[in-house]
């Protein structure tokens, strides 16, 4: 819906134009977009969904069917020029844009914070459930080594995937303050466990 209101460029007409050096050298917020526009066969399914499952790992938000964007930088456009080559590879076809919006800009930045705020919605999710894990402990009095090691792995897993998505959210979503906060009480959650864990330890001997 947003594709009738771009300026499209090829690969050659970046290479040898101004828009490779500021591809080159912006975060992602000022080198415009990158529209992967593609088509897979119909059998097996399992290629659609494939396809599916590396845009939206990406971070990529889908303009309309079978066409995905992501800001332009050096790493999106790696990201995608793969993508794009495995798709060939399912005897699908692909073709990588650069382009600028024309019209609608502040619709297109806005559907790619709304998909940053879904993803940061997840890890608040789960760290509610990462809460009511470490307080089960605490209600039950099972203080033991191994928990506390599942519990750090799981924290240091959410901390990662939000690192992934501060990465590229380039435009600054307002869901991010949440989530760090939510994070933040994990933090201090498994400090107390951590503490009682060692407390235990130091009784026992």
């Amino acid at each position: 819906m947003f594709s009738d209101n771009v300026l499209v460029t090829t690969d050659q007409d970046r290479a040898e134009g101004p828009a490779a050096t500021e591809l080159a050298t912006t975060g992602g917020t000022g080198a415009g977009w990158l529209l992967l526009i593609y088509r897979v066969p119909p059998e097996p399914t399992r290629l659609r969904s494939t396809v599916w499952r590396r845009i939206k790992s990406l971070g990529a938000i889908y303009l309309q069917n079978s066409v995905a964007a992501l800001p332009a930088s050096t790493a999106n456009e790696r990201a995608l020029r793969k993508l794009r080559r495995e798709i060939t590879d399912m005897s699908g076809t692909a073709m990588l844009m650069s382009c600028s919006v024309l019209a609608g800009e502040s619709e297109v930045r806005a559907s790619f914070q709304a998909a940053r705020n879904d993803e940061y919605e997840e890890i608040v999710d789960k760290c509610e459930d990462f809460l009511r894990q470490v307080q089960k402990e605490w209600d039950a009095n099972h203080f033991t080594y191994a928990e506390l090691e599942e519990n750090e792995v799981d924290l240091v897993k959410l901390r990662n995937w939000f690192a992934k998505i501060v990465e590229r959210d380039v435009f600054g979503a307002s869901g991010r303050a949440v989530c760090e906060q939510d994070l933040e009480k994990c933090e201090q959650s498994l400090e107390a466990y951590a503490a009682r864990v060692y407390a235990e330890e130091a009784e026992g001997h």
